[in-house]
């Protein structure tokens, strides 16, 4: 059974109640494991086991935290021990054209020099999931299926192989 591994950090907690939607996405597609974990909780072996790795991260400045930054920083260690695994990346900021964008990309930059498997998705939100606050409304929508679409793209990774 594939191995999802949902990361995220979180300060207020909007990050958070975004990634515990993304995991039940991610749960919604059967015959998928999804383990969701703070970043202090994860190790590199955590990256390894999975076949899909989702991360999340507030946007602090157009980037991502200082503890997903320092995870990422470790996983130079893994170079090459990542590559065909599926990633994608989401974020929760402050307000629209605050640096979301950005912020999904520079996580996104990690994964892709992994050799990791990223997928854009061509109806909106191009690079990744991105929420303002908490999110509520559509956008609990908008986590559930991020999740589920990675999910999907992991099962067809694990069964081509």
């Amino acid at each position: 059974m594939p191995d999802v591994l949902v990361v995220y950090d979180s300060r207020t907690g909007n990050t958070e109640k975004a990634a515990t939607l993304v995991a039940e996405g991610v749960r919604q597609v059967k015959g998928v494991n999804c383990v969701l974990k703070r970043v202090d909780d994860v190790s590199l072996d955590d990256l390894i086991q999975a076949d899909g790795v989702i991360i999340g991260s507030p946007t602090y400045y157009g980037s991502m935290s200082g503890k997903i930054k320092e995870l990422l920083d470790k996983s130079v260690e893994l170079h090459g021990r990542l590559e065909g695994k599926v990633g994608s990346a989401f974020t929760s900021s402050g307000g629209t054209a605050s640096g979301a964008e950005t912020t999904i990309l520079s996580i996104l930059q990690a994964l892709l020099i992994h050799g990791m498997i990223v997928q854009g998705n061509p109806q909106a939100q191009h690079y990744g999931l991105a929420v303002v606050g908490a999110p509520d409304g559509k956008e609990k929508d908008l986590c559930k299926n991020f999740g589920a679409r990675t999910a999907r793209l992991v099962v067809k990774t694990v069964a081509s192989k």
